[in-house]
């Protein structure tokens, strides 16, 4: 198996119509979060048909696929991983570490299929450093993987780490990191337990971006949405 294949076959769902509208979805303008980012438009279930064809893919073929400016193609290379993480876990971790450190995971559909099915579970049982690693980068990718890999920890129960990163990225400038951080933190309410969210909540509504604050709310009955809404 070679990444040509997997280039050749995923081209055959590409859309001229879909990629325009993905070029602008994905903000590849210039100055916006993608800019640079090229589509062929392949929808997402059509790509993972294709990562299912190259579920054995080497790893130097999957660099290829991280290595190519097209999206579609690194989305695949990530999907493939993750199909391929328990069967090799220190070696699929440190590729993909290697992949996110070196800008290649720069997508938020990409990371958000990846980060929590091999940091999450690789680290689980580790130190977690690494992911205040991340989120103190000044890349913006690497801020998400550190708060997209706490969505394993909190479906095992533990919030913990999605607390500690969301109160150290409170102030981050961009609306990614404010959806990331509200996401988790509706899914510790939702997943552990409501009183740990409301406890945060209660600390620090008044100072989350409100879009971090309407994301985590999400799931709360209304009248608790109105009064975190009103402190805000």
């Amino acid at each position: 198996m070679k990444a040509e294949g997997f280039v050749k076959e995923l081209a055959k769902y590409g859309s001229d119509n879909d990629a325009s509208f993905l070029q602008r979805f994905f903000k590849t303008g210039p100055g916006e979060y993608g800019e640079g980012d090229v589509f062929i438009g392949a929808r997402v279930p059509d790509t993972r048909k294709v990562c299912r064809k190259f579920k054995d893919l080497s790893l130097s073929e999957i660099q290829k696929l991280l290595n190519s400016p097209i999206h579609e193609h690194r989305l695949g290379a990530v999907i493939i991983l993750t199909s391929q993480f328990n069967k090799n876990r220190d070696e699929i971790y440190d590729f993909y570490l290697k992949n996110v450190r070196a800008g290649r995971v720069n997508n938020w559909d990409i990371v958000d299929s990846s980060a929590h099915k091999i940091i999450g579970p690789y680290l689980f049982n580790k130190p977690h450093d690494l992911l205040f690693e991340l989120a103190g980068s000044n890349n913006l990718w690497q801020r998400r993987v550190a708060v997209i890999s706490t969505f394993y920890f909190i479906s095992k129960g533990d919030g913990s780490t999605c607390l500690a990163l969301a109160e150290k990225l409170i102030n981050d400038p961009h609306d990614l990191i404010h959806k990331a951080v509200g996401w988790m933190l509706r899914e510790v309410g939702k997943r552990v337990d409501e009183a740990i969210l409301l406890d945060f909540l209660d600390k620090h509504a008044h100072e989350m971006p409100r879009t971090m604050l309407r994301y985590s709310i999400e799931k709360l009955p209304e009248h608790k949405r109105l009064h975190y809404l009103k402190i805000k």
